[in-house]
């Protein structure tokens, strides 16, 4: 009897560790021999031709064997935008391209990684859509590879939505606040303006405006060699670079950023603590600079 119930349990716990599902924040295409900007010209060409939008490129960390482009469409801006917290964090994806011992590694952000933990619980509701738009771009990306392989550290499927890297470390629904202006026109020319004059030692790598909703996501570039991208990015992984450029989200009158223990962790699942405790100014740094091109 007792061998009989013993069975039972190791085959039920069998049974979940089987069904257990985890996710990468990334997705390997292939790797080629071209150099980085005729690869980068290939991968805006396929994108166009397939009915995505290019928002914008730009090389990390203003290093020439690093680059992302950062891409949408017409039916993932249009869904996502429907989650009013922040939902359109999770319009835009980006490719990362870089260059090691003479090769370009291209990867892409999985969509199903991050759409589950930016939708939250509102991800299911959308999820044909979801799943096409997964199928459309590896599709798309099979022209130029065919190793579809997950990359970056795991995470259980059921925590994204409730991801956070350690005990008191915030989650997705702590946001940072940079600023509240007086109206969403106002936020709009302040954040744009200061980007364009590069304050803060910033790069405005992208926009995305949903004008009648009132909210815009801008991508930056962080460019300062003290404290930006340089510092931070070879100590992490330059490999998950298609985690970048950070981002800051303007709805209504006010404007945030994903808390930088949170995104950086969310990216980089597989960090040791050793390793996060290496940069452990970046969260405030990126902070610091993000808000001065709020004010």
């Amino acid at each position: 009897m007792k061998n009989s119930v013993l069975s039972i349990i190791i085959s039920v716990v069998f049974g979940l560790s089987t069904f257990a599902q985890e996710l990468t924040p990334y997705i390997k295409i292939g790797t080629s021999d071209k150099s980085i900007e005729e690869v980068s010209k290939q991968v805006i060409e396929v994108l166009e031709s397939n009915s995505f939008t290019v928002l914008g490129d730009y090389h990390p960390a203003g290093k020439d064997g690093l680059k992302i482009i950062a891409f949408t469409n017409d039916k993932i801006k249009n869904t996502v935008i429907k989650v009013k917290d922040r939902g359109a964090l999770a319009a835009i994806y980006k490719v990362g391209l870089v260059k090691t011992n003479g090769k370009i590694t291209l990867s892409y952000t999985n969509p199903e990684y991050v759409l589950r933990a930016y939708l939250q619980n509102d991800f299911k509701k959308y999820l044909t859509t979801f799943t096409k738009f997964s199928a459309d771009l590896k599709t798309a990306f099979s022209s130029l590879g065919n190793e579809f392989t997950p990359f970056g550290g795991t995470v259980d499927t059921d925590d994204l939505k409730k991801y956070h890297y350690k005990i008191m470390m915030p989650y997705f629904t702590d946001p940072v606040e940079l600023n509240e202006f007086t109206s969403f026109e106002e936020g709009l020319k302040i954040i744009k303006t200061n980007l364009e004059a590069n304050k803060g030692n910033t790069k405005l790598v992208y926009e995305l405006v949903y004008q009648s909703e009132e909210v815009a996501v801008f991508g930056v570039g962080l460019e300062s060699s003290e404290d930006g991208e340089a510092t931070f990015l070879p100590t992490i992984g330059e490999a998950h670079a298609a985690a970048l450029p950070y981002e800051i989200i303007l709805q209504g009158t006010e404007v945030t950023m994903l808390h930088g223990k949170y995104r950086i962790a969310l990216f980089w699942p597989d960090l040791t603590m050793g390793t996060f405790m290496k940069i452990m100014s970046t969260p405030g740094d990126i902070e610091d600079t993000l808000e001065e091109i709020c004010e």
